[in-house]
């Protein structure tokens, strides 16, 4: 199966704090990874290091065989790195259709002329992305909402078009950062069931953080645990959630 992230060594300081050490990994095509560990572990500094936001002190991040090691936000996403956040990150005054359509323009490109003067090409563009926006809309049932602004949306169709608006930048590699964070068991269960549709349907892989452990459990084929910045296991998902070290992680003593 070919490796679509491959992390070695990865590291980074902040003064004299040691954040994350030597943090390895590899991600398969098509795999549901998890990224787990308590409060503090780590695990949104390893997402930034992932998407650019830092630049690691040390180690390699290699993108379906490309090092992209501390190239910039933006060209990272363009080599194939997308992203949700905790705190969803909408343009919550545009519409549903237009939140899609902002994804879309790492692939539509246009001159400022074209934009101002609105010429043929310029036309054909703009109805080339929304025909692609509401073919996302419609996978993930938002599609009769597409004239919506996007903040009248219930918190879990927000969550579903966050994960449309990352999709239309066409990633290698998907990064859901507590995609569960404010949801009731209902809400997750039909996340479960969209994480699922977004792996399967997309062909895409997957890395997720997560404190919900039904979620975990119930769709991550592999874990790696982080403690203090380190790993303290990695494996299938059923033995690293019942080894006594991560137990004890999580619960103490």
């Amino acid at each position: 199966m070919a490796v679509v992230l491959d992390v070695q060594s990865l590291g980074i300081s902040f003064g004299g704090l040691r954040a994350v050490d030597n943090f390895n990994v590899q991600i398969e095509k098509n795999e549901l990874y998890g990224l787990i560990g308590p409060n503090g572990a780590g695990k949104t500094t390893i997402f930034n290091l992932l998407t650019g936001v830092y630049k690691p002190t040390d180690g390699q991040i290699i993108l379906d065989g490309e090092n992209i090691t501390g190239l910039h936000c933006i060209d990272i996403n363009k080599k194939g790195i997308a992203r949700t956040f905790q705190n969803i990150r909408l343009f919550s005054n545009l519409s549903v259709l237009d939140n899609v359509k902002a994804g879309l323009h790492n692939h539509y490109v246009y001159s400022t002329a074209g934009g101002i003067f609105r010429t043929p090409k310029f036309r054909k563009m703009e109805a080339d992305m929304n025909k692609e926006a509401m073919r996302l809309l419609k996978v993930f049932g938002l599609d009769g909402f597409s004239e919506y602004k996007a903040s009248n949306l219930p918190y879990g169709q927000q969550r579903k078009l966050e994960i449309a608006r990352a999709l239309a930048t066409e990633p290698k590699l998907l990064l859901l950062d507590e995609p569960a964070a404010g949801m009731n068991p209902s809400e997750t269960k039909e996340l479960m069931d969209t994480i699922r549709l977004v792996r399967d349907q997309f062909d895409m892989t997957i890395l997720l953080i997560e404190h919900d452990m039904k979620l975990v459990s119930g769709i991550c084929d592999r874990l790696t645990v982080l403690n203090f910045g380190q790993v303290l296991k990695q494996g299938e998902t059923q033995e690293v959630l019942h080894d006594p070290a991560v137990i004890k992680a999580y619960l103490g003593d």
